[in-house]
């Protein structure tokens, strides 16, 4: 920790006339003063923050009502968990399995200890401004939904910019301590590892509704992608942007929005990820017998993201929008069509070809691949749905082989079984030909032009390049 505890003390007295509700210009005067010492005495001279100077900078995030002081506290935060993670893996030689490292006594944002949260609760409004337990952060989540929900410029407070920046190093946090969590269980499947992890603690807690947690991250991530999309039409349009900005006291905050407003979502698709990831940790290890009745019973996020949008097509498109982390958004496709398309895979397949089924992208296409088994599939999904899930898979598909070449990997048997990238986009191209053919009124959406000018463009370069 710090070289003296005096250094501690010398930083945490400049917050003395800066308390909570004081919000004066020499109180924020201190606290920009109190950061800039922080970042001088861990980031520059590399000295490990102590935990009271990680929860006092937390506090300034928490309270702060300048976008100075919330930015610079959330820069400040994300630069020290970064040069000194609390968990981390030790370097090991090439034979060797990774070694977790758990700072003891670390800060953490996180307040899931019976002890820690009664002794935060006797700190009295200490409680207010620092580490969130489980309902703290449901109220976290249910603030930023008012933002989703309200989207005007005119209604913006600095609160809700701040409470993007609070769940956003949040995510970090949780990240920081699952990633490496993840990989040890991976190399040495000891559950212990996960089930200790942050997330997992989280998620774990009966004092809030899994379920209707995750439904509620669902909508939000939607809605603060509509709002950030609104307001890049308004600044991109000098007239609407002259009109909506001059009646809005604080432009800066505005604009600061849009950017904010991208970078929650994409915070919440972390969460998504993580807690994906989380699941099929877990599954393993209830294959293994290593969980116990104390880890309780949930309900896998993928099995909750799928019902949400099979039963509320409004949310299928802004959903699959917004969510472009291209290996989860293929396999959530896949999972889609799959309940609809298992039986039809199996008639359909080529005896003499590879094996192809509903799980794969090319077995979905195969599906596709006559008028027949098309008109069959589009009795319990519409024509629309079928070209937003083709079209999003499509780019999820060209995603991963994009990353692949530039991994130097060959392509997943689980993403392609064998199919070229000329026979996907041939195949495409037939899929959208047979739901044509299934209704001659019917007709292609923006995002299904994009995929068949993307599909025959391709085909036309791999035809010229073998010319």
């Amino acid at each position: 920790m710090m070289k003296s505890a005096g250094i501690e003390e010398n930083l945490l007295a400049i917050l003395d006339s800066a308390s909570d509700s004081k919000h004066t210009p020499d109180a924020n005067d201190d606290r920009l003063a109190f950061l800039e010492a922080v970042r001088s005495a861990c980031v520059v001279n590399e000295n490990p923050p102590t935990s009271k100077m990680c929860e006092a900078v937390f506090q300034v995030l928490r309270v702060g009502k300048s976008l100075e002081l919330i930015t610079e506290s959330f820069r400040l935060l994300n630069e020290l968990d970064k040069r000194f993670p609390h968990v981390y893996l030790s370097e090991k030689e090439a034979s060797e399995s990774s070694h977790l490292i758990v700072v003891e006594g670390g800060w953490s944002p996180f307040l899931f200890n019976l002890e820690s949260a009664s002794r935060e609760r006797g700190a009295g409004c200490r409680s207010i401004s620092g580490p969130l337990d489980s309902l703290g952060f449901l109220q976290l989540m249910q603030e930023l939904g008012e933002v989703a929900n309200e989207g005007n410029l005119q209604a913006l407070e600095i609160k809700s910019l701040r409470n993007m920046l609070v769940f956003q190093y949040l995510i970090n946090a949780l990240e920081g301590d699952f990633l490496p969590r993840n990989r040890v269980y991976e190399e040495t499947m000891n559950w212990t590892h996960l089930r200790e992890s942050l997330l997992n603690l989280l998620l774990s807690t009966r004092k809030i509704n899994y379920k209707g947690l995750m439904k509620d991250c669902l909508t939000i991530m939607c809605g603060l992608f509509d709002v950030s999309a609104g307001i890049s039409e308004d600044l991109e349009s000098p007239d609407n942007a002259a009109a909506k900005l001059s009646h809005n006291d604080n432009t800066a905050s505005a604009l600061a929005l849009f950017e904010l407003g991208n970078n929650a979502c994409f915070a919440l698709q972390k969460l998504l990820i993580m807690i994906m990831d989380l699941d099929m940790s877990r599954k393993k290890a209830d294959m293994q017998g290593s969980t116990t009745r104390a880890d309780g019973v949930r309900t896998p996020l993928m099995e909750i993201i799928l019902d949400e949008i099979t039963y509320d097509t409004d949310m299928l498109s802004p959903f699959l929008k917004v969510f472009n982390e291209p290996k989860w958004k293929l396999e959530i496709i896949l999972q889609y069509f799959s309940k609809y398309t298992t039986r039809l895979s199996t008639r359909t397949r080529r005896s003499n070809g590879p094996t192809d089924d509903a799980t794969t992208f090319s077995g979905v296409l195969n599906c596709l691949s006559n008028v027949t088994s098309t008109r069959s599939i589009t009795k319990k999904i519409s024509a629309d749905v079928v070209q937003v899930l083709l079209a999003h898979a499509f780019q999820a598909h060209l995603s991963l082989s994009c990353q692949q070449d530039a991994d130097g990997i060959a392509a997943s048997k689980d993403e392609g079984r064998g199919s070229s990238l000329a026979e996907i986009c041939e195949n495409i191209i037939s899929a959208f030909s047979n739901l044509r053919r299934t209704d001659a009124k019917m007709e292609i959406l923006p995002i299904g032009k994009e995929a068949l000018f993307t599909a025959a463009t391709i085909l036309s370069t791999e035809t010229g390049a073998q010319v």
